[in-house]
């Protein structure tokens, strides 16, 4: 589903999301390569009109991997081994914008307003449908978030690691 859809359906892990893709300006992209092997890529994810929008070079390794199998995962990046600041997950599947050149100029503005540049001559641009969602925040507040649309937004205790606590 849209981003628009899956806000109104959990916007409270929307709202984490978007707070973690505005703060940071960067996500972890999960892609699957030719052969099946896992790749993560950075990438710059912009919420604009409804729709998670993700940029990327010309034929750069992450974009052909989403043409040939549009299977995703985004992830908000983490700089606190701690998890103190808590980590979103998206899964889904990237849709393919590249020819559309409406919103090819809404990415556009969205990236000059945020960093003062724009996008020109050929990119890739992908939107996510997504399909399911999960937060992790760890340290004295320790919770869970998992969202799909079969079972709803659910709130999960994240137990205390018996390990970690006797260090």
């Amino acid at each position: 589903m849209r981003w628009e859809e899956f806000a109104s359906h959990a916007p409270e892990l929307a709202a984490l999301a978007q707070q973690r893709f505005d703060r940071m300006g960067l996500a972890l992209l999960g892609t699957l390569r030719k052969d099946g092997s896992p790749r993560i890529s950075p990438c710059e994810p912009y919420i604009t009109e409804g729709e998670l929008l993700l940029g990327m070079m010309p034929d750069s390794m992450k974009a052909l991997d989403l043409l040939r199998d549009p299977r995703i995962v985004v992830h908000s990046t983490v700089s606190d081994r701690e998890g103190t600041e808590g980590d979103v997950k998206l899964y889904g599947r990237a849709v393919n914008l590249t020819d559309d050149a409406a919103w090819r100029d809404r990415y556009g503005d969205a990236t000059e307003a945020r960093i003062g540049w724009r996008p020109t001559g050929r990119f890739h641009l992908f939107t996510v449908d997504i399909a399911s969602a999960g937060f992790a925040l760890f340290g004295p507040e320790r919770y869970g978030l998992a969202w799909s649309p079969e079972r709803g937004l659910r709130r999960l205790p994240i137990a205390e690691d018996p390990e970690v606590t006797q260090a």
